[in-house]
């Protein structure tokens, strides 16, 4: 066997958001590589579905638990039961949330704050879960998942910009804070994804579908295994020397 295919071997990985679309990917992605894997998100239906799929693949590999990230209850729920089943978690990608893509004063507080919650708070409470066993170790990855509009202020994009751009904020401060602790914290912050909602929004809102790609010089949406080779990375050992990093995926969207 490719060793390359095994460099998880032994740990254990937490992907939040993970029972569709990037998060699903991500968590194949470590499974493939020998990882054994909690996902997490707050669509326990769909979740059981992803669990069975992955474990039909690499049997053994993963274990689910639903709830809301985006309580600090919820977070340690999951930190409880990664380590119930496998024990302290190695790596967390913070994937978890989904904006409501809106004009801004087309906004409701109800909106505003599910955006908020969806992808700022889970990223919190569940970092602020699993850093403590991560600092004991004295070894941690933290993989967070950002936006690259947050640097290229895509139209309809905020109030989703406000929450993303916290987390890539986040990302630096804890990068400088514990980067002699054996801990690295880096996001990825991919463009338009080749996911359902971008082939929703597709086929329902092509004018706003254009104008997300239009900035894009490859012309296409990126593939969610695009993606997740990029967190693979962040989260390997060969990494190591890669903290406080913002990377996108973005097919030239931004440059340098």
């Amino acid at each position: 066997m490719n060793p390359s295919s095994i460099r998880f071997e032994g740990q254990v990985v937490v992907v939040t958001g993970a029972a569709r679309s990037i998060g699903a990917a991500i968590a194949e992605a470590f499974a493939r590589e020998g990882a054994r894997v909690v996902l997490a998100d707050a669509d326990g239906a769909q979740l059981e579905v992803e669990v069975a799929a992955l474990n039909a693949r690499h049997p053994g590999a993963a274990v689910g638990a639903a709830g809301d990230l985006s309580r600090e209850d919820g977070a340690l729920a999951l930190l409880a039961a990664t380590q119930k089943a496998f024990g302290d978690a190695q790596v967390l990608v913070n994937n978890a949330g989904g904006g409501v893509i809106l004009p801004f004063l087309s906004h409701t507080p109800d909106t505003l704050r599910a955006t908020i919650d969806r992808n700022l708070w889970t990223t919190l409470w569940c970092t602020r879960a699993f850093l403590p066993p991560m600092l004991a170790a004295g070894f941690g990855r933290i993989v967070n998942l950002g936006a690259d509009s947050v640097r290229n202020g895509l139209a309809d994009h905020a109030a989703y910009n406000a929450a993303k751009g916290g987390v890539h904020g986040l990302t630096t401060g804890l990068a400088r804070e514990y980067a002699t602790a054996g801990i690295t914290v880096n996001t990825v912050a991919p463009c338009a994804v080749n996911s359902p909602p971008m082939q929703a929004f597709l086929r329902d809102k092509p004018e706003v579908a254009r104008r997300f790609l239009e900035v894009i010089p490859m012309r296409r949406t990126a593939e969610m295994e695009e993606v997740s080779s990029m967190v693979t990375y962040l989260a390997s050992r060969e990494a190591a020397f890669v903290t406080g990093q913002v990377i996108s995926v973005n097919g030239g969207s931004n440059m340098l």
